[in-house]
Order: C-alpha cells, then structure tokens, then sequence
C-alpha cells in the first residue's frame, strides 16, 4: 500500500498509477542480502519508478538480515499431483553414503512389525495380526486387522477396522484407496474411494484436461495441467475401455450424456457410491471395481447414490477426519503404553503423556495405566505404571501447584498404600484411582496427587527390591555371654565408578556396575557398633555420628512394641537401629507376644546397641548403609546367629527399603567388601548382587594410598530430592537418563580394567568421566563453591569426583604426583570462594569390616 510499490497491486493500478514490475529475488530479496550497498541497489534499478520502488525496499527490509543454509545432501523435490511421485517420497530410501535414516513404522502399532517390508511405510496406524505390507506401499491413519496381505505399489488411507474383512479377499497392487469422512448437510457419513497409482485424474477420455483439484489431499500443490491423447486416459491403471468391459459398466453410468467428450476425465466419474436406499455401504462396494464382472455387486453400484471426486471434494469433513486421525494416534499410543511397560522396554512414553493431556486424552490414558499396574505379573512393571499415572497428573497441572518432589503422606490416600503394603497390588491401584478423581480439580491438587502417586511406586519399589531376601542365609552360632560385647568396624568406600547404576529401580531395569574401594579415613575404620545382650528385657539404643565439632548423640529405650512402630520413618529417633531389630528378626512386628515376653524367651533378657561414625552427617562415602551393616553384623552375632558378607549386603537393601530410605547397594558393597571390587546386578528380579574383587598388580594399592586424598567440601548434599528426581527421570525414559546409565556400566567396567593394569591416567580419566555422568543424571549436584575448588585442583590432579551422589559431601581427587596433602591444602587455601575445606588421607583396607566378640564392661 505504500506508493510507489503499491503500483505492483491492483490498489496502484486502480487509482491510475503506472505498473511497476518487480523481482521477488532480484528487487525484494537482494535488499537484505549482505554485500550489497544502497547505491549499488538503488542505481542499480533500470528506470526512475524502480529505483524510487527500490529506495523504499532498502529502508524498510534492510534492517532484516538474510542468510541462507545450504542443507548437505539436500535435493529439491517438486510435489505433482502425481500418485506415484508421493508414494516415492513416502518411502524414499537413502543412498548408502547418506547420514539419513527414515523408520518405516512411525507413530504406529504394529503386532508383527517383522512383515512391514524394508521400503514400505507405516504411519499413525493400528496393525493387529498378520498385516503384510510389501515395498513401495504405504498405510497412513488405517486400523486394520490380519491377516491380509496389501501388495506394491499401494498408499492406503483412513481405512477402520471394519475394513479388514474386505480387504482379505481383494489382493491389492498399485492403487490409491482411500476413505473420507463426508458430511452432507447434517448427515455424516463415510465414503471410500480407489484409484489406480498410475491414473491421471485429469486426462480425459477425448484427450482434454480438466482444471479441478487433485484428490491427492496430502498436500496442495499448483499443477500444471497438459494435453495428452485420449489413449492415456486410464482407471485403475488400465483404458477406460478395458475397465467398462471387465465389469459391466457403461460409460453413461460414470458421467452424464450432457458432459462434452473431452470433460469425461476421473476426477468427473461418479465411480463412488455415498448413500443407498435399503443397504449400508462399505468398502466392498469400490473393491468389486478391481475384479470381473459381477452382476449383483454391479445392480446394487448402480442404484447407489454414487459422487464423483470433484462433487466430493466440497462435502469432506475435514473436522472429523483429523478427530479421526487424532483417535486413531491415541488408540495406538495406548498400545505402545502397554507394549513398553509390560515388556520392559526404555522407550519414553513423556512426550505421548504430554501430548494426552494437550489433546484431552488424559482419562484414556489414565485408565490404561491403572489396568497395566492392576494386571502386571510383578512390582517393577507395576511401580513404573503407577510413576507414568504421576507424569499424566504433572502434565496437567501445566507447570503449576508447586514441586513434584514433596511429601506423600496424607491420610486420605492411606487405605490405598495399606493395599499395596499387603500386596494388593489390584486392590490398591483402584484405590488410588478412586482417591485420584477428588484431586482433579486444580494444579495444587494434581501436584500433591502426583507425590502420592510417586509414593505408591516407591511401596512397589521396595517390594520388588525385597525379593533379594532370598539371598540372606543366617547360620546359627555360639551365643555370646550375657553382657559380653560384639564389636564391629568398618571403613568407608569410595565410588570410582558406576553409581546410581545400583539405584533401584535402574538396578534391576537396566542393571548395575560399581567400582567401590574400601578406605581408611585418616588411618581408621570410621564406622561402628557394639550389641550386647543385657539382663533387662529392653532394648537400650544408643549413637554418636559426626566430627568433633559437630557431634550428634542419641540415646532412648524401647520396653514396648509400640516404640519400635516408627522403625519406618528415617527421622524418628534410632529408627535404623529399630529397623535393624526388626529386619534381623530379633524382634517379632507385629506381634500378639509383647516385646518383653519376646526378648525373655528368646534371649533371657534385652539387648544394648552402641553405634558411632567418625564422619559428617551427608559425607557421600555411604555411612547409613554401612553403619547398618555393622549393626546388622553385630545384632546377628550378639544373637548367637552369623551372617556372611554377601548377605549382609541383600539383608542390607532390605533393611533400607522397610526404613523407607530407598538406596542401592554400593554403599554396603564398599564398606563390608575389603578392598577393590566391582559389584554387578543383572536386569532381573529377584534383585541379586555379584561382588568380584579387582586384582591389581603387586604396589599398586600402596601407590593409590599415595595419590587418592579426600577434600571435605563443606557443603551439605540433599541426596534425598536428587533420589526422586533420578528416579522420576529414569521412569519416564528420558533419552538422556537411559544413555547415561548404559554409561555408567560402561565406565564402570573401564575402570576396573584401569585398576586391574595400574593406569593411573586412565583411572584418572574414568573418575572425570564418572562425574560427569553424575551431573547429567542428578543436575545440580554441583555447589558453587565446589565448581571452584575443583577447578583450582584440575591441573594437579588426574581426576576427581564427589563422593556418593554428589552436591556436597567429601570430595575424592586423585593426584598426579604422590604425597600431595600439603601441596593442595596451600593451593585451596589461596583460592577464594571455595568455602571451609579440609584435606584427609586415605588408605586402601584390604582387610576388610571386622565382627569381634569382646570382653564385657566389668572385664
């Protein structure tokens, strides 16, 4: 509208202006192209309106930059109306130099997908039973059921189910069949149409072309129509002659005696039947075309209400069709549903989830979920299902209502995890779907459903994780006098390699590969416990855990079942020691026999457990576990029953899924296991852990005892939201978190090879790697603070790691030079921003957590 470009419309020609002629590429587009000056293009104009048209172009495009990409390997395709030409784009193959690579099922389920042919394409379609599809043909939004077999050279559109059973006796071979959802004034219905690949909608009969649309509806292209002799002019690949003599059909059947020669083109037959009188149609009725004659197909096709393509095309229902297509993506997404989780497969089912709920699919999907977990053969498939039903309630919530990570413990949602804890894994599942309806109604609420939901995976988590119970064998021992003590210690670990690949349910989904070494902290086992039993049938609980400057001491007397009943919740005072109790069987809960007719008849009185750690509340080198295994130890042992290290490690994993604190098994592995090891769990349940030591060559341990320090960082970790984060991110198989565990392993089993050839560089280098591998499965495990004191050591050191799950914690460096503790304490020390560290020396402890019965008090 400006002047003078508005001379290049009908609103400058209309008000008597002179037209100017102007290039999209030579007048508009090179006005932003760079190189270019304003006198060049300008001047560069032939005549005085062009260059006054020019002048405007340049003030008003150049301030948009214009850049091109060169796409390599790139190809301009032309889209024609040709059948055959989109059926090549549908299933182009590339070359054998080329980096593409097209899937042939997309967005589909498919029972067989082994009978879908290399150079076939299969695209939002439901495939049930025995669907061959043979190169060059192409499905697109079809429901079918086997078996049946569709030929080359064929593209198949917007058939249902109920198609299948004409299909089976009508072998198909390059044609275009398609069915349309069609709406006449308030009637729906469905039609179908069939063409043959090799048609020319627009040849006629006398040899002219006619200007109609293509059916082709895929894409809207402009065609350019051509004369071509009426010998080309074909249906269903064949002369129109041929065709009328096959089946019986005149040619004043197809078009109206009125309709000139030339005009009796495809697109103008009425070929395709919408309506009769006394009888459903369906596919059947345009499949007779491909055959014989058959007089009563034909008699019932004669006195249907038939349109041809070019009378259809303005009744499509174009609505319905993309609601049609829109089922059909949910239909089959619900069998992927079902199909990865019950076969345990790392497909993400998060972008399908999202895509439910933005569509208002969200009720279906929901009721999937609930009828795989209600129905799964075990507790891991049916704990993935429940965490999926927990990223349908996120999702839509929009990214409001609070924190996914958070509290589960509302009373109304008890009676459903009641169901769950007694293995009513059916019972409990609807339950919470019950529940779940009164949380729907606005983000606040599906957020803290979505928790709970969470919550209840976790019960099953830990069920399936109990089954490695089966690997705890107690034998019976001498029992210890009364008051005599039962001393263990145990050292810390260190991880090289491979955790979270321990973290149920990553653990027995995926499988597991730690490298752990067992570590004196500043020349002593750090951890502790003391049992002994006592005349008083009580339990006298008693625990010293931190460092000097930051002691925490507990003490408290259980004399009645009641106060073991929190042995549950982490935070209840001695809760690890009650659960220990507990696990161990020491102690019967629930009972109907009270805790002192308990101890009295077993043991002839109580028991009194010490326990202490030398190390800081969240030090990352595994000391809960471990702490547990030396109670366990010490409890088997002052109980007059001996356990051996593999199954302390399972009794281990038990006790911290009934303390509800979830957790793998490196930690135990590293501290109860003397030494250098590699522990493995395979994916499978029952959950069984496999420990080989690492033989290294002869020195090196003392050479690691040279290089390794451990730099306390001061920082206090939060590894219980890292947990429900991995775990979410591992449920929902995000890509990242299922190459990044495959990492893990792999760095893991490099790291061992690394010990077992003493390469220090390699080790190093596997420890770098490690902690990258951290990050990218628990993000933001990395402080501030801690980013700079590592990047103050790099130079010195081979590699490093934060111990455990990182985001404080003690961290674990590797020098590149021995004896370097003084060296790194004067670089820390003139390093700003690195907060309160210190520096402590660690040795390898091939000896490994020692169970030794003492003296009592009075001896």
């Amino acid at each position: 509208v400006v002047p003078p470009l508005d001379a290049c419309t009908y609103m400058g020609l209309d008000s008597g202006a002179p037209p100017i002629q102007l290039s999209l590429f030579f007048d508009v587009v090179l006005s932003m192209a760079s190189g270019v000056t304003e006198q060049e293009f300008v001047q560069g104009a032939g005549d005085a309106s062009t260059r006054s048209a020019r002048s405007v172009l340049w003030a008003a495009l150049r301030p948009f930059p214009l850049s091109m990409a060169c796409i390599p390997h790139g190809s301009y395709d032309y889209l024609t109306a040709s059948a055959s030409d989109h059926i090549r784009s549908l299933t182009l193959q590339p070359g054998p130099g080329s980096h593409l690579r097209f899937r042939k099922i997309a967005h589909s389920h498919v029972d067989q997908p082994q009978l879908v042919e290399d150079g076939a394409s299969v695209t939002n379609c439901l495939l049930e039973g025995a669907v061959r599809l043979a190169p060059g043909s192409v499905l697109q939004h079809c429901h079918l059921q086997g078996p049946l077999e569709i030929g080359p050279g064929c593209l198949v559109l917007g058939l249902p189910a109920a198609s299948s059973a004409a299909l089976r006796s009508c072998p198909l071979r390059d044609v275009v069949l398609q069915g349309h959802h069609v709406r006449l004034r308030d009637l729906p219905c469905r039609v179908f149409t069939l063409s043959g690949r090799l048609d020319d909608w627009q040849v006629g009969t006398g040899g002219a072309a006619g200007t109609s649309p293509s059916p082709h509806r895929v894409v809207t292209v402009l065609s350019i129509s051509r004369q071509s002799p009426a010998e080309e002019a074909t249906y269903l690949n064949v002369p129109w002659s041929e065709f009328f003599h096959r089946t019986g059909i005149r040619e004043g059947d197809v078009w109206d005696a009125e309709t000139p020669q030339g005009s009796r083109c495809l697109l103008r037959a009425r070929l395709f039947p919408v309506l009769h009188a006394a009888e459903a149609l369906g596919l059947e009725d345009v499949l007779w075309l491909l055959g014989p004659a058959a007089p009563a197909r034909l008699e019932r096709w004669r006195a249907a209400w038939r349109m041809s393509w070019e009378e259809l095309l303005p009744l499509l229902d174009r609505a319905a069709e993309l609601g049609a297509r829109r089922d059909l993506f949910f239909q089959q997404g619900q069998r992927k549903v079902r199909r990865v989780l019950l076969g345990r497969r790392d497909g993400s089912l998060l972008p399908f989830t999202r895509s439910a709920v933005q569509e208002g699919y969200h009720e279906a999907l929901l009721r999937t979920l609930d009828e795989v977990a209600s129905g799964a053969d075990d507790a891991g498939i049916a704990a993935r299902a429940l965490a999926c039903v927990a990223d349908v309630l996120g999702c839509m919530a929009q990214g409001e209502g609070g924190l996914r990570s958070g509290p589960a413990a509302n009373k109304e949602w008890a009676p459903a995890f009641e169901h769950l804890e007694s293995g009513d894994v059916a019972g409990g599942v609807r339950a919470l779907a019950a529940e779940r309806e009164r949380w729907m109604s606005r983000p606040a609420l599906l957020v803290r459903a979505a928790r709970h939901y969470e919550g209840a995976a976790q019960i099953l988590i830990r069920q399936a994780v109990m089954s490695s119970c089966q690997f705890v064998t107690v034998e019976p021992a001498e029992l210890p006098p009364l008051g005599c003590w039962v001393r263990a210690t145990c050292p810390a670990r260190l991880d090289l390699s491979g955790g979270w690949s321990d973290t149920p349910p990553i653990t027995y989904e995926h499988g597991g590969a730690v490298v752990d070494v067992a570590v004196l902290v500043d020349g002593r086992r750090p951890v502790g416990a003391r049992v002994r039993r006592i005349g008083e049938p009580e339990l006298r609980l008693a625990s010293e855990s931190g460092t000097p400057q930051g002691r925490v001491a507990m003490e408290l007397v259980c004399r009645e079942l009641e106060h073991l009943q929190d042995y549950c919740q982490p935070h209840a005072p001695g809760a690890l020691l009650k659960a220990a109790f507990v696990c161990t069987r020491v102690v019967q809960l629930p009972s109907a026999q009270p805790l002192r007719a308990q101890l009295l008849e077993r043991f002839g009185g109580g028991f009194e457990v010490r326990t202490w750690s030398q190390l800081p509340h969240g030090s990352g080198l595994g000391t809960s576990s471990i702490l547990a295994g030396a109670v366990m130890a010490a409890l088997y042992r002052a109980a007059g029953k001996a356990a051996s290290t593999e199954s302390l490690v399972h009794a281990v994993l038990h006790l911290e899924q009934r303390l509800t604190t979830g957790g793998g098994w490196q930690d135990q592995v590293g501290g109860l296991v003397p030494g250098i090891k590699i522990g493995r769990s395979k994916a499978q349940l029952p959950l069984r852990v496999e420990v080989e030591e690492i033989a290294v060559p002869p020195g090196f341990v003392q050479t690691l005892n040279e290089h390794l320090l451990l730099v306390y960082t001061g920082q206090t970790r939060l590894a219980r939201n890292l947990l429900q984060d991995v775990v979410r991110n591992w449920y929902a198989r995000l890509p990242g978190a299922v190459r990044n565990a495959a990492a893990l392993v792999s760095t893991a089993e490099e790291c061992a090879g690394a010990l077992r050839r003493g390469d220090l560089p390699l080790l190093g280098e596997c420890l770098n790697r490690y902690w990258q591998q951290k990050k990218c499965m628990a993000p933001g495990c990395e402080p501030l603070a801690v980013g700079r004191l590592m990047a103050a050591l790099q130079p010195h050191v081979y590699g490093q790691c934060l111990a455990g799950a990182g985001g404080g914690g003690f961290l674990c460096v590797l020098t590149k030079a021995p004896c370097q503790k003084e060296a790194l304490l004067q670089i820390l020390a003139e390093t700003e921003g690195v907060g309160n560290f210190s520096i402590h020396s660690v040795q390898v402890d091939t000896g490994g957590f020692a169970v030794e019965v003492e003296g009592s008090d009075a001896e």
